[in-house]
């Protein structure tokens, strides 16, 4: 049975193995992720404080309370002019691949909206590199639609 539930500090040695495999992935893809779109090292003071943290929704999923994905997500501010709207940003989702296609990260991705939207968000924003068609299909299943693309090119 998939079980969802918000991580706590016990969790902190899970999260950081989970997101060591999170970021292998990623670097597969490229080589500017772990730089640029993970989290700061060292990990494991990142991601204590984000579960001391207000204002970071992280949540564990997995089998019979076996922990095999997480969601981090937080509320993001707007542009001034988007006045005091808050944006919910699942700044990163993962679920080990062999727990892959089970429902776990749909479930990890339902806690995080429902706690983003519980604090305020209407709207919700999730990154996904480019090339990555399965978090892409992924994240277009479930509603979301692409917004932006950031380019990158190293100084010639």
């Amino acid at each position: 049975m998939i079980t969802i539930r918000r991580a706590g500090p016990s969790d902190l040695p899970e999260l950081v193995r989970m997101y060591r495999l999170l970021e292998q992935e990623m670097l597969d893809l490229h080589a500017m992720w772990p730089v640029a779109d993970g989290v700061d090292e060292p990990v494991e003071e990142t991601f204590a404080a984000r579960l001391e943290s207000e204002e970071w929704f992280i949540f564990l999923g997995g089998i019979d309370e076996v922990p095999l994905g997480f969601a981090s997500s937080r509320l993001d501010a707007l542009l001034v002019q988007g006045g005091d709207e808050q944006i919910g940003l699942i700044d990163l989702i993962f679920t080990e691949p062999e727990a892959r296609d089970v429902g776990i990260a749909e479930s990890l991705l339902d806690a995080a909206i429902e706690a983003l939207s519980a604090v305020g968000a209407e709207r919700f924003d999730a990154p996904v590199l480019p090339g990555h068609r399965r978090a892409k299909n992924f994240f277009e299943r479930s509603g979301f639609s692409a917004r932006s693309i950031t380019m990158h090119r190293r100084k010639r």
